[in-house]
């Protein structure tokens, strides 16, 4: 089925905002609704110390690959929803998708991660390089999946980048999006100051 008919039958696409756990998908959910598109979240998860600036989650997709009626998805066309990449197979291809993956440096997210299990006073299950594995092939899985189903567009951003270029990327996320989006304001709350996990070099 061609992209042209995908949309007269399925109408606007559902924009998803993916990628590993800490990878900055949070931070371009924050850059979308400053730029004036709607998000679906709950607020069930508040802001905290790991996140000083929200979630932007929606608990009900936590049980998405276990939800035998996900008709409820068609609500959020035209708007965007966070997913973590492990659970874009369970989305249904009677809808269309523009995912925004977000990658970082595989070492960076298992040190936010370590962070947050520290702050909750937890401890990781798996040692940091079997994690780096998981994450991985993960990630590579997802790709893999995106890549061969018509009812996904994909835009590849890069956290480092969008952080240390924020007008740039955010002009990438609008054209991408075919969305008159306020650059500017996608741009300023983009928060230097919340990189705090980097890689060497």
């Amino acid at each position: 089925m061609n992209t042209v008919f995908r949309k007269l039958r399925y109408g606007k696409p559902i924009v998803i905002v993916s990628g590993l756990p800490r990878s900055g998908t949070s931070m371009a959910m924050k850059m979308l609704e400053a730029g004036g598109m709607s998000v679906v979240t709950d607020g069930v998860r508040t802001a905290d110390v790991d996140n000083p600036k929200g979630y932007f989650e929606l608990e009900r997709i936590k049980n998405l690959y276990q939800d035998g009626d996900k008709s409820w998805l068609k609500g959020a066309r035209g708007k965007a929803v966070k997913i973590i990449s492990y659970l874009l197979k369970s989305l249904p291809p009677d809808n269309n998708y523009k995912v925004l993956l977000m990658h970082r440096n595989l070492k960076e997210i298992v040190a936010s991660q370590n962070k947050m299990l520290t702050n909750r006073q937890e401890h990781a299950g798996t040692s940091d390089e079997r994690t780096l594995e998981l994450l991985d092939a993960d990630l590579r899985d997802a790709k893999f999946f995106l890549k061969r189903r018509p009812q996904f567009e994909v835009l590849e951003l890069q956290y480092k980048e969008t952080v240390d270029h924020p007008r740039e990327e955010a002009r990438r996320i609008a054209e991408f999006l075919g969305e008159p989006l306020n650059v500017e304001k996608m741009a300023e709350v983009v928060d230097l100051q919340l990189y705090r996990n980097r890689a060497e070099g």
